[in-house]
């Protein structure tokens, strides 16, 4: 079985990079907390609009998915579920509640684990919620050719229980010498539960609210503002190959946690700079609507879709977003980039 103590492993993942990565989510963090201090009751349409998103790209990711309209009417308790799909997307929405509101009384421990998992399932009526899976597992791959490959084994259905209990036991014993930054240490636990693979199904959903959960008990609460999982959603291929490149050799513990690693810090670090910019968006506060709407595009390198809009300005009515726009247009100050539903604008810098 395999050995899970981080503590003479993180040594080897502080290359330039990640070094760089984590020093700038220092900077983040810190002025997060001075934001929040100030502007907590600004912020109460960012955290609705997070869960939306995270909901919605997390199960999205799992080929769960159901209508926008649906999605919103779902997440904010205003619908019942229908489906298969609108079950498991509404006990997401129940165990991400969970973490918002509880994270600090929420340990990482086999039992906890468990319960968040029973939970995710709780509106499908599936007996596989809250237990390991019972036999084993493969995460396997299709090719263009439809011929269907094993991408990695994890540990047999026998030794799960075992595992999950020496991981978490691992993790705590590396967190409490603090020698090491926690930011290093929750990609480690990832990749190694997802190695594990403990459950017939959830799996990946079950990672990313284990993410969200370790990185507020870390202080790092970004993702209650800006969805992490919808970054990791933009950016799945290069999540994959990420994983896919720490998990190998993982059996014989000579992975490389490197590439996952630093392909979460990159995740981390993309949510605040998101979170700074929509800051920067509410300090406009003094500005006229249309005028914050126009400052917007301006500001924004490259195409913004009205539904960008929207999210950086949660107060703003779709009919004055739209308004704006379409005086905009007619002042040339702006060009409309055609593409249906997600038809985008951009600042015209020849005006």
């Amino acid at each position: 079985m395999r050995n899970y103590d981080f503590n003479n492993k993180w040594q080897a993942l502080l290359t330039p990079e990640i070094v760089s990565l984590l020093s700038k989510i220092h900077e983040y963090k810190g002025e997060q907390n001075l934001f929040i201090e100030a502007k907590s009751d600004s912020l109460t349409q960012l955290v609705e609009i997070a869960k939306i998103q995270s909901t919605e790209a997390s199960n999205k990711i799992e080929g769960i998915y159901t209508s926008d309209d649906r999605i919103k009417k779902l997440v904010t308790n205003k619908a019942i579920p229908k489906s298969r799909h609108e079950q498991e997307i509404a006990g997401y929405r129940d165990v991400l509640a969970t973490i918002h509101e509880s994270h600090d009384y929420i340990p990482v421990k086999p039992a906890i684990i468990l319960q968040l998992h029973r939970d995710l399932y709780k509106f499908s009526g599936k007996s596989i919620g809250g237990t390991y899976k019972n036999s084993d597992n493969v995460i396997a791959e299709t090719d263009e050719n439809g011929n269907r490959f094993v991408r990695f084994q994890p540990v047999p259905a026998w030794e799960t229980a075992e595992s999950i209990n020496n991981l978490c036991e691992a993790f705590d014993d590396a967190l409490n010498r603090n020698e090491v930054d926690p930011l290093l240490l929750i990609p480690m636990f990832i990749l190694d539960f997802l190695c594990i693979h403990p459950f017939n199904d959830g799996n990946g959903r079950m990672s990313r609210l284990l993410t969200l959960l370790l990185l507020y008990r870390a202080g790092y609460i970004v993702g209650k503002y800006i969805s992490i999982e919808k970054v990791i959603e933009n950016s799945k291929e290069t999540y994959y190959e990420a994983l896919q490149s720490s998990s190998l050799d993982w059996h014989e513990e000579k992975n490389d946690y490197s590439h996952f690693v630093q392909y979460t810090l990159g995740v981390i670090l993309s949510a605040y700079r998101e979170f700074s910019t929509r800051v920067q968006t509410l300090t406009m506060s003094n500005m006229s609507k249309p005028d914050r709407i126009r400052e917007i595009i301006k500001e924004t390198l490259g195409q913004i879709t009205k539904t960008e809009l929207m999210a950086k300005c949660p107060d703003i009515s779709q009919v004055t977003v739209q308004r704006t726009l379409n005086d905009l247009l007619k002042n040339g100050e702006i060009i409309k980039l055609s593409g249906g539903r997600y038809t985008s604008y951009i600042w015209n810098g020849d005006k």
